[in-house]
């Protein structure tokens, strides 16, 4: 059993993040495992997030000068929980840590990414645009380290950026590390994946061009991202004039996600201001089951978007999803379910509300309780927090994050009293 109070978070998003810095200024030592090489997780990939619908770094930024300057946190990126055994109190965790191929020598100068011959696809922005096999995930993430992907070096240039860097950072025989840890609870922040719409058959996603996603749409919208946030459709790079949200993409719907994802509605009316802000003469139609916007605020935030007479309602399930004939433009046929009419309309650009499936659903880690969807289940002194639980935004995974905290010291304090 620990001498101390140590919790374990698994996941370094911002619920994670919340759990660490707030557990650990209570005086808990926190060890982060998250599988990413940067912390921040979904939200960092986010041009805006609510409720002030600023950039996700101003929140981020403020966690990680917490973690940077509290002694008793400890993260490994790269790293993903094998199993957990034992009890509350005494936890032993197996993790297992994926080498970087760069050191803390690194000082992100950039000189192995000019160096590097090899290119990837950059999951950072879904693949919109390619990095360099030696890269930082995003101008301002954290860890500020590069990253060497060997899957996708050729040859021998690897030693191309070895030779590149003047500060002897980079590591080519760095091997997979396993490390065993022994904690007193563990907080499970996994977050949540996109929905993979690969699965939406009649949504043409992959088939059909110019149909994205919600998050592809927000890292098109990011000024650090693949179009330095200009709004231009992917097969020819036109600005987007005329764009549809569809709804429930997977979601609510038993032969996908039987759950609503709650942020989506609030996502696609959020994405609207994008474009119309960008372009004023911009127009936008969101095809919707129910638009669910829950909370004072957001209900306003849902008028103001109504009163906008560039932007329209259809109640009613989209059928398909097709190329139109001799253009990139995009046909939408859905049933107006108000007026009992087949509509079909042409757009430049499609954006399917893809919903949130946990992070669990992929990947299962042993000795964590999980439901029929995936999502984390408590276990004595195995907690979850955010959207690992259920589907939440980003405030709300914040304050079930602090929940998680005092459950996890609690869980110390418990088995401490029956040593």
């Amino acid at each position: 059993m620990p001498d101390v109070n140590r919790i374990l978070v698994i996941g370094g998003g911002f619920s994670g993040l919340t759990t660490a810095v707030d557990a650990a200024e209570t005086g808990a030592e926190v060890i982060v495992i998250e599988k990413n090489p940067y912390l921040g997780g979904r939200v960092a990939q986010l041009n805006k997030y609510f409720p002030k619908l600023c950039p996700p770094i101003c929140g981020l930024e403020i966690n990680f000068r917490r973690i940077k300057t509290n002694a008793n946190i400890t993260f490994y990126t790269m790293a993903e929980v094998e199993s957990i055994a034992g009890g509350p109190g005494d936890y032993n965790v197996t993790v297992k840590v994926n080498p970087r191929h760069v050191n803390d020598n690194c000082v992100a100068c950039d000189a192995c990414a000019q160096a590097c011959p090899a290119e990837r696809p950059n999951e950072y922005n879904f693949g919109m645009d390619k990095t360099k096999a030696a890269f930082l995930p995003f101008n301002q993430a954290f860890p500020q380290k590069y990253v060497i992907d060997s899957a996708h070096c050729k040859g021998d240039c690897g030693k191309v950026c070895k030779e590149a860097c003047k500060y002897n950072a980079i590591d080519l025989d760095m091997k997979p590390e396993t490390i065993n840890l022994n904690v007193s609870s563990v907080v499970v922040a996994t977050g949540w994946n996109p929905y993979d719409a690969n699965k939406l058959d009649i949504l043409g996603f992959g088939s059909i061009k110019n149909v994205v996603t919600n998050m592809m749409m927000e890292r098109l919208a990011s000024p650090t991202g693949p179009t330095a946030g200009k709004i231009v459709r992917p097969s020819d790079g036109k600005p987007v004039q005329n764009i549809a949200f569809v709804q429930c993409a997977g979601s609510r719907d038993e032969n996908h996600l039987p759950f609503c994802s709650y942020v989506c509605c609030l996502a696609s009316l959020k994405q609207t201001t994008y474009i119309r802000e960008q372009n004023p003469e911009s127009k936008a139609t969101i095809f919707y089951i129910d638009i669910r916007t829950p909370g004072r605020w957001n209900e306003k935030f849902y008028s103001k978007v109504k009163e906008d007479p560039n932007v329209s309602f259809i109640k009613g399930k989209v059928a398909s999803i097709a190329q139109d004939e001799g253009s990139d433009d995009v046909v939408v046929t859905a049933e107006d379910m108000m007026t009992g009419n087949k509509v079909k309309m042409k757009f430049d650009m499609v954006v399917l509300a893809t919903g949130m499936e946990p992070a669990g659903a992929a990947k299962k880690i042993s000795g964590v309780n999980y439901n029929e969807n995936g999502f984390a289940l408590p276990n004595l002194g195995i907690h979850s927090a955010g959207c690992s639980k259920n589907p939440m935004d980003v405030t709300r995974s914040a304050q079930d994050a602090t929940g998680a905290v005092l459950k996890a010291i609690s869980t110390a304090k418990l088995a401490g009293q029956g040593r």
